[in-house]
């Protein structure tokens, strides 16, 4: 049985103060569980449903373990209906990106995002496309957000997220900086090389007017209806699918 300390601590890392101040955040669902358990993630407890423990993987001795029943992982749980399984994670070590490490590849950089299921999202897209790093903005929602962590299914197990001033760091970049907007060239017929900076922008503003000025390739998904605009995760989605195919 779980006591009210343990409770109150595994709710206070339904926030970002918290998580941060502790180092750790939540995973629900064995699937996403077993993602990071067999990642460089570093698992510090698991809480169970009882009545799902032949699901548990075989774990080194060093995790913690809680039995629970339903109305305690429903006190603990974000989800309005749990899923059986909340694991208790170590945030990853805070790193700045060296340009060295996004040479000869494509690069997901996020300015704005505020949506954690978008974010979620396009870890999950990035993940399927094979991007191994997104750089987002310090105004970017965090990617430890328990409904970002939830959209991913998994996948932030192996995308690393990256938050920088992005003025700062687009102007001690080399790289070429391709930018989503309204009146870029189509990316059906932009000569992408071989390497540079995908910027996607805000939910409703789009990439702001200080970031605009650092885009050397304007880039855009040609518009065949009426919708006005695009979900920004779908046109990560376009952007990482048209960047592997001209690749290989």
């Amino acid at each position: 049985m779980l006591s009210k300390s343990q409770i109150s601590f595994i709710k206070s890392l339904h926030q970002k103060k918290y998580r941060k101040e502790h180092g750790l955040f939540l995973v629900e669902g064995i699937k996403s569980i077993k993602e990071f358990f067999q990642s460089n993630y570093s698992i510090h407890s698991i809480f169970y449903n009882n009545e799902q423990s032949n699901l548990l993987p075989k774990l080194p001795a060093n995790i913690n373990l809680f039995e629970v029943n339903n109305v305690e992982l429903g006190k603990i749980s974000t989800l309005q209906t749990p899923q059986g399984f909340l694991a208790v994670v170590h945030l990853p070590k805070t790193e700045k990106i060296n340009e060295s490490a996004l040479k000869n590849q494509f690069t997901l950089v996020l300015d704005g995002v505020q949506d954690p299921g978008n974010l979620g999202t396009i870890i999950r897209t990035a993940d399927w496309f094979g991007f191994k790093k997104i750089i987002c903005s310090e105004d970017t929602v965090e990617a430890f957000n328990p409904k970002t962590v939830q959209a991913t299914m998994g996948s932030l197990a192996r995308v690393s997220i990256h938050y920088e001033n992005l003025t700062s760091f687009l102007d001690r970049n080399s790289l070429p900086v391709f930018g989503a907007l309204l009146d870029g060239a189509s990316i059906y017929e932009t000569n992408w090389g071989n390497e540079g900076l995908i910027i996607l922008g805000n939910e409703g503003k789009g990439i702001s007017e200080e970031i605009i000025k650092k885009v050397n390739k304007p880039v855009t998904i040609p518009r065949f209806g009426e919708a006005e605009s695009l979900n920004v995760a779908i046109s990560a989605a376009i952007f990482c699918a048209e960047l592997v195919r001209v690749k290989n």
